[in-house]
């Protein structure tokens, strides 16, 4: 009885197959560089500051390092989207930012679960609470609620915190991964307070915020003031950001720290609890 040839033959790509790989890596070539031009022009609207507010076209270039002729293109793309608006001869940031930021402060999870308990503490206490979250490396306070002026803060909504200054940075940071922690660390963005300049004190500086549960700092953002953080998180134990209460050592000692504390803890909780 003859033996089954148990070989297989090697495919061979017809004319047909091979024009289809070509025109999918054609289209994921494409659309590579289709985002990569779009992230290119989103951050253009980074280069407005306080100190630049209106750019022209060819200052916009000069920025973002890219030809003059790109720069108009992104510029027409922009105010088209109104993200961008004419004004003397330059550009200016367009309305469509400002309902972006209302769609935030209406929209947001973590916005929409902290209000009330931020109100409650800060009616309980006098003191202002902030809301302040984690995106990527970045820390920046998103939502405050007042019982005073904030106009003086040195870190105000929308202002990226140092990630290791603070305890709104630090009732966060503490909670992070210790691989993601290590590698913030050693990229140096602990660097310039001097009790954490070696990986054994950072480490334990740390450690010791996750503890307690909770992060405190006085006169480290504004001097005077005195910031009580805890962490908030979403499933799995993962921080998002965390609520603090602010005011001055004055105020915070007729209240007892110990009792501000527990309850900054508290409401950290229950907005975690209404996350999950």
């Amino acid at each position: 009885m003859p033996r089954a040839n148990t070989k297989t033959k090697p495919l061979k790509a017809t004319p047909k197959t091979a024009r289809k790989a070509r025109s999918v890596a054609v289209k994921a070539r494409d659309s590579e560089q289709d985002s990569s031009s779009l992230s290119r022009m989103l951050s253009t609207l980074q280069l407005f500051t306080r100190e630049h507010p209106v750019l022209s076209a060819e200052e916009i270039a000069k920025g973002a390092g890219v030809p003059t002729s790109t720069a108009y293109r992104y510029v027409k793309q922009l105010a088209t989207a109104g993200l961008l608006v004419r004004w003397k001869g330059g550009y200016t940031l367009g309305p469509s930012i400002m309902e972006l930021d209302l769609q935030i402060r209406e929209c947001d999870p973590v916005i929409r679960a902290a209000s009330e308990p931020m109100r409650t503490l800060c009616a309980q206490t006098g003191l202002n609470a902030l809301l302040t979250k984690l995106y990527g490396n970045k820390v920046m306070t998103v939502h405050i609620e007042s019982t005073s002026d904030t106009g003086s803060l040195a870190y105000g909504r929308g202002r990226p915190l140092p990630l290791f200054r603070g305890s709104s940075s630090k009732a966060i940071t503490a909670f992070l991964p210790a691989a993601k922690l290590r590698r913030l660390f050693e990229n140096g963005e602990a660097q310039g307070d001097e009790q954490l300049n070696d990986w054994e004190s950072f480490h334990a500086s740390m450690s010791n915020i996750r503890r307690q549960g909770f992060a405190l700092s006085v006169g480290e953002l504004n001097s005077g003031i005195e910031g009580i953080s805890a962490p908030v998180f979403i499933e799995s134990r993962q921080v998002v950001g965390s609520i603090t209460l602010i005011g001055d050592a004055a105020r915070m000692a007729l209240l007892r720290e110990e009792v501000v504390i527990e309850m900054v803890k508290a409401a950290a909780a229950t907005v975690s609890s209404a996350l999950q």
